[in-house]
This record gives structure tokens, C-alpha cells and sequence, in this order.
């Protein structure tokens, strides 16, 4: 079978739901949408160099797919990613290498230095890297909660003095205090690729006003006005709930906000008629790990990212 790699056609319905229905198939922890496939490819960064590519058989059938760029945001220059997703059952026909090849010579003419992958944590998915010249590095974990099966921790009765909780909706008219918020936080987590939010422009576009991002589920934790914590949450429109940051800001941490902004978030999902929850976190994060486990979220897979220097390619 004769395998083709092309881009995903801009504005094609249909092509976008191949993709989603691929990385569904391959990675059902993620949540992604046909309308989040299609924003990011017709609003990605220029400096991104963002592509989707697509691996096809001859009459069409959309076999996997791979997310190519660079990572801009990085203050180290060079860093690309490639994340190529294969459909469980079409492996063994050759379309990962071929989306591999083509994503690789592409990040090449791109000046990439360094390329990170995601890969499960699976012999098979293991060995596929390593024989393409990819070396571990960290992992982290996908965690899946059940929200129509047990009890969710419950929201204090009262709040401490000058705490509020607010939707992000509540922001519409001016996020930058989100923004700020969110730049902080990232700037403390954990990876092997550091990112440095620093363009409210790229970033209300890349998150803001992304269509899988929920204004309404993401929780923001006020302390005398000032936002001091917040959980914000991707959804697919149906019943799945992602979790796509939580943090606190250094000098609000220890109080358990975090907690209750996560707390608050789940809670309004579940109302809103989400049934499954899923979050990531780093494997050494052990405190949003032991935060998690006190949700009830339970590790349903493990990815490690894995690196290739364009000098160790053999």
C-alpha cells in the first residue's frame, strides 16, 4: 500500500475531522475538535512555522497525521517538535516514518537544532523513536477522572476573607490580568523546552480565543482583587473536560488555591453535563500529582518526550 504525505487542507471540514478522528484513535487522553485543528492551523504563529500534515492512501483514507514547528516561544533557538499520530489500526503500513521523514527535512530547512517528540511509554512506540535516533528524556502522565461516578471534594461552605471565584468569562472585557497570570505560572513549570509567554497578542490568539478553550469552566481565584490562582479548562463541545493548566502565583501558594480553583472548575463541568475529566502532568510534579489523586484522577497512560540533535541523526 503506496502511502502519500500532504498539509491539511485550509478550510476543509473533513479533513480536520480525519485528523481529530486519528488522534482520538491514537491518543483518546487529548482533546482536540475539528474547529481546534482548523484555528490553530489558520492562526498559528508565523514564527511557529506551524503545519499539520496528513499521511493518506491512495484513495484518500487519512491513515495518521503529524503537528510540525518550531518552538518559538523558547528563548533557546533551534528547539522544533514533531508529534505524529498513527491510527491504531493502520500501523505497520509505513506511515509514521513517512510523516517522520517529511516532518524532519522540513525543520531542517528550517534551521531546527534540536527536535522533541512526544511518545508513549509503550515498547513498540519506544522503539519506533529510537530507531529514528530519538533519546528519552522526561515523561509525564495523562490522568483521567470519572465525573458521573463518585463525589467530587466539595467547595468550602464559606471563603477565606478576600478570596472570590470567578468564571474567566468574567475577564471578557479586559484578560490581561489572565495573560500575566498565565506567563508566571508557565514560566515555573517543569520541561526540557522552557517557554516564555511574553506577547499578549500571540497569546490571546493561541489561548484566548482558541475554540476548545472554556471561559465559562475555567476557574479564577481572586485574593483582594488580584488574581492569585486560576484552573483553566479545554472542552470538546460533548462530554470531555480537559484540564489545561492550573496554577498558582508564588506569592499565593501554600494556601491551597489551586485546590479550590480546580475544585470549582470540576464542579461546573460536571453541572454542564461533562462526564470524563482528563489532566497531564509532569512525571516529577509531585504536588499536582498528589493534588490530582485527591480529585480522584487516576494515570491512564504515560508519555516521554523524546529528543533528537540534527547532528545524531543516523
Amino acid at each position: 500500500m503506496t502511502v502519500s504525505i500532504r498539509d491539511l487542507r485550509p478550510g476543509d471540514a473533513r479533513d480536520a475531522e480525519a485528523v481529530v478522528r486519528v488522534r482520538r484513535a491514537a491518543l483518546p487522553f487529548m482533546i482536540t475538535t475539528a474547529d481546534g485543528v482548523a484555528y490553530e492551523q489558520a492562526n498559528a504563529h508565523p514564527d511557529k512555522r506551524y503545519r499539520i500534515l496528513v499521511a493518506e492512501t491512495g484513495d484518500g483514507s487519512v491513515l495518521g497525521t503529524a503537528e510540525v514547528g518550531i518552538a518559538h516561544d523558547c528563548p533557546e533557538p533551534g528547539r522544533a517538535f514533531v508529534n505524529a499520530y498513527v491510527d491504531p489500526a493502520h500501523r505497520g503500513l509505513g506511515a509514521g516514518s513517512a510523516l517522520l521523514r517529511t516532518a524532519e527535512a522540513y525543520l531542517a530547512a528550517e534551521g531546527a537544532v534540536a527536535t522533541y517528540a512526544w511518545v508513549l511509554d509503550e515498547p513498540a512506540h519506544r522503539s519506533f523513536a529510537e530507531r529514528h535516533g530519538y533519546r528519552p528524556s522526561r515523561s509525564a502522565h495523562f490522568l483521567r477522572l470519572d465525573l458521573t461516578a463518585g463525589t467530587l471534594p466539595p467547595l468550602p461552605a464559606v471563603l477565606p476573607d478576600g478570596v472570590e471565584l470567578r468564571p474567566a468569562s468574567a475577564f471578557s472585557a479586559d484578560p490581561r490580568p489572565l495573560y500575566e497570570a498565565d506567563a508566571a505560572t508557565t514560566a515555573d513549570e517543569p520541561g526540557d523546552v522552557p517557554t516564555v509567554l511574553d506577547d499578549y497578542a500571540a497569546w490571546r490568539t493561541s489561548c484566548w480565543d482558541h475554540p476548545d478553550f472554556n471561559r465559562e469552566l475555567t476557574t479564577v481565584v481572586l485574593v483582594d482583587g488580584v488574581v492569585a490562582a486560576f484552573s483553566a479548562a479545554r472542552t470538546d463541545g460533548a462530554t470531555r473536560y480537559g484540564s489545561a493548566m492550573t496554577g498558582t502565583l508564588r506569592a499565593f501558594r501554600g494556601r491551597g488555591l489551586a485546590k479550590l480553583a480546580k475544585t470549582d472548575s470540576l464542579h461546573r463541568a460536571r453541572a454542564a453535563g461533562y462526564t470524563e475529566a482528563f489532566t497531564g502532568n509532569d512525571a516529577g510534579n509531585e504536588p499536582m500529582l498528589a493534588i490530582n489523586k485527591w480529585f480522584g484522577y487516576r494515570i491512564c497512560a504515560t508519555e516521554t518526550r523524546f529528543t533528537r540533535k540534527t547532528q545524531d541523526r543516523t
